[in-house]
């Protein structure tokens, strides 16, 4: 199986292939948690390999809530990336982020209920498994972040560096009161996949940043018409070439990466008496943990 791959990306709605990978591969992989969305798409660009997936599968079949991020994440790690890109789309919440704009956020608030958010949850690894409390006071790679920017920025975009995310439950959009509340908060920009994406690739010791493309206002704007898919999809058809080439100017600014900052993410978050934690899990969870055990 080919694990030398350093880059991938995960593309959201509008974004389902990556034209400019040349020598592709399909990569079909099984996981400890199952079936990743769809096949890794594994190429190069700008001399490197990269892993493309998308989030949603190919034909977008499967929703925010029904998305199994802990197989996409964890699909990445056998394939030895260390730099993760996510491609959304979102909503905007203020009045700077406008329809076309591209957001790099770098904060994220969990509105989401009954999804896997981790992989040492009860049920993923049976009772008596691995408590980890990792760090995510800053949910999105600095580093990895400003890459995604100076990419962005290359195609001549407008975009924005900083931002709170929120991510909702979804499928349905939010109502007005909804919206309205969540400006209140401070939020920026709206979206439903990026919880538990950023967090379950903390715990799998990888970067993450997010290039979150506004489609809409959501519903707060009162001189804009309420989101509907209609819109949503033209504004994505629109920024899908800028998207893609901000993937590959970031692959090329990635060319000469170290190791990602959070190589050792997880060094001071195992609570478990390392003793004590049976070796099936263990086994399970090698990739992840295996070198601290």
């Amino acid at each position: 199986m080919t694990n030398n791959i350093r880059i991938g990306v995960i593309g959201g709605s509008g974004v389902y292939q990556m034209e400019a990978l040349q020598d592709i591969e399909e990569v079909a992989l099984d996981t400890p948690f199952g079936k990743p969305s769809d096949s890794y798409i594994v190429g190069a660009m700008h001399g490197q390999k990269v892993a493309f997936l998308a989030r949603h599968g190919r034909g977008h079949h499967t929703s925010p809530t029904r998305l199994n991020q802990r197989a996409n994440i964890y699909g990445f790690k056998m394939l030895g990336v260390e730099y993760l890109i996510g491609v959304s789309a979102c909503g905007s919440l203020q009045e700077q982020y406008a329809p076309g704009h591209i957001v790099i956020p770098d904060q994220l608030f969990d509105r989401t209920n009954g999804r896997a958010l981790s992989f040492f949850d009860d049920a993923a690894v049976g009772t008596d498994g691995i408590v980890v409390h990792v760090s995510v006071a800053d949910p999105f790679c600095s580093y990895l972040s400003e890459v995604c920017h100076q990419a962005v920025a290359e195609t001549g975009a407008s975009v924005h560096l900083g931002g709170a995310f929120i991510t909702i439950e979804g499928p349905r959009f939010s109502t007005k009161a909804e919206s309205r509340v969540f400006r209140n908060w401070g939020m920026d920009i709206i979206g439903m996949t990026t919880t538990p994406e950023a967090f379950l690739a903390r715990e799998a010791e990888m970067s993450y940043a997010c290039m979150a493309h506004v489609t809409d206002y959501d519903v707060w704007h009162e001189s804009e018409e309420p989101v509907t898919v209609e819109a949503v999809i033209r504004t994505l058809l629109h920024n899908a070439e800028v998207a893609k080439q901000s993937v590959a100017n970031a692959v090329r600014l990635l060319a000469n990466a170290g190791p990602s900052p959070y190589a050792n993410a997880l060094q001071d978050a195992i609570i478990t008496s390392k003793s004590t934690v049976r070796p099936d899990v263990i086994e399970k969870l090698q990739l992840i943990v295996g070198k601290y055990f």
